[in-house]
């Protein structure tokens, strides 16, 4: 399958049907989890009637995915995935950003070179105007990714979640970068 796009390390595909097997050791992994459900595997039926669709689904205004799986270009291995899709069906303006990768790959980098380059496409090629991510406040690696890819910052939130979690106590966080300040970082 032709990638999306590619990095030095990684390339990023359009998801398959084919990928389920791949969702179910990734979702499989509690740490990978921690700070999305509290370290609870996903079941393979919930993955495949509820996230697969959700990986396919093609967004009009792009006509393409927003999630993209994310494999080593070296070896072929799945790594995860990326999230950048459009927050509304008619416009590419705002983006949510986001990422899930196998434990084994963290500390590598890949989670702030996969970001920089769907970063960088969207504001250059497909009318981003705001590209924003969050996270658990207590996450601070995936709070770090989102500095090193340039998003800054935004805002602090709390909400009734269905489930509480450990660290949920202390809310959410959301980080952000628009099309001039990436524009201006960019400049030499």
């Amino acid at each position: 399958m032709r990638p999306f796009l590619e990095t030095d390390r990684l390339a990023l595909r359009p998801f398959s049907e084919d990928d389920l097997d791949h969702l179910v050791d990734l979702d499989g992994d509690p740490e990978v989890l921690r700070f999305i459900n509290g370290g609870r595997p996903n079941s393979r039926e919930t993955l495949r009637d509820r996230s697969l669709p959700r990986l396919l689904r093609v967004h009009p205004c792009w006509g393409t995915p927003g999630h993209w799986a994310a494999e080593e270009r070296a070896t072929g291995e799945f790594l995860g995935w990326f999230e950048f899709r459009p927050l509304a069906d008619d416009s590419p303006a705002v983006v949510e950003l986001g990422y899930r990768l196998k434990a084994a790959s963290w500390g590598r980098g890949y989670a702030t070179e996969g970001s920089l380059a769907l970063i960088d496409r969207g504001f250059a090629t497909l009318g981003v105007e705001r590209v924003v991510a969050n996270t658990m406040a207590v996450n601070t690696r995936s709070r770090r990714v989102m500095e090193k890819s340039g998003l800054s910052f935004d805002h602090a939130f709390t909400g009734e979640w269905p489930e509480v979690i450990p660290g949920s106590e202390h809310g959410e966080v959301v980080y952000a970068l628009t099309r001039a300040d990436w524009a201006a970082r960019r400049r030499p």
